[in-house]
């Protein structure tokens, strides 16, 4: 179990790097439904998926995913305390990225209809096209090395395995948002936290 103190330092970290869907966003993203929709076997990752098939077999998909990930922007509603801690990462002068596995068009998009995309820098959004996918740590160095800093020196935020997997794959802290407040991978947990709102109010 992560110390007191050992929290502190993490959250008076000055690199942040947040996953998009589901933590910053309200979960609304129903992959089993997804998976249907492209022909992925169940419990399959999509993305590994496709990545296994050729290019004239994987783009129609691609194109699909795309498409069903556009329809979804129209639903898009932001999590609770959100604008709120981005504000106060702000105000504390803090880099902060995003890391997806979604489009950096889309992710840009959504940045916008969640009325926080003028806090991100472009090119510190990094899509599926930008970076391997998550767990691949590959984006998390690229926004390290852009900031100037070690990956040591980062956060990762999200609310899934990938995220979590990610931050330990290149020796940042994570926090990982469950909004069920199971937290089923302490192993990869440095903070759990339920919501956004209470990340607010565990920072220093």
């Amino acid at each position: 179990m992560t110390r007191a103190d050992d929290v502190e330092t993490i959250l008076l970290r000055k690199h942040w790097v947040f996953d998009l869907d589901g933590t910053l966003t309200l979960p609304i993203h129903d992959f089993s439904v997804i998976r249907h929709a492209l022909g992925v076997p169940k419990g399959t990752d999509i993305l590994g998926y496709l990545s296994s098939l050729s290019e004239a077999e994987a783009q129609p998909l691609h194109d699909k995913l795309t498409e069903i990930e556009t329809e979804l922007l129209t639903r898009i509603e932001p999590a609770p305390g959100l604008l709120e801690l981005i504000e106060a990462l702000h105000r504390r002068r803090s880099s902060m990225g995003i890391l997806t596995r979604n489009t950096r068009d889309i992710a840009l998009k959504t940045l916008d209809c969640l009325g926080i995309g003028g806090y991100f820098s472009e090119e510190c959004i990094l899509g599926r096209g930008d970076a391997p996918p998550k767990p691949d740590p590959e984006g998390l160095f690229r926004l390290s090395t852009r900031w100037r800093a070690a990956p040591t020196e980062l956060v990762m935020v999200g609310d899934y395995v990938f995220d979590l997997q990610t931050g330990r794959n290149a020796g940042a802290a994570t926090i990982h948002v469950d909004r069920t407040g199971s937290f089923p991978w302490p192993e990869l947990t440095d903070i759990g936290v339920e919501t956004l709102e209470e990340l607010l109010t565990l920072l220093p």
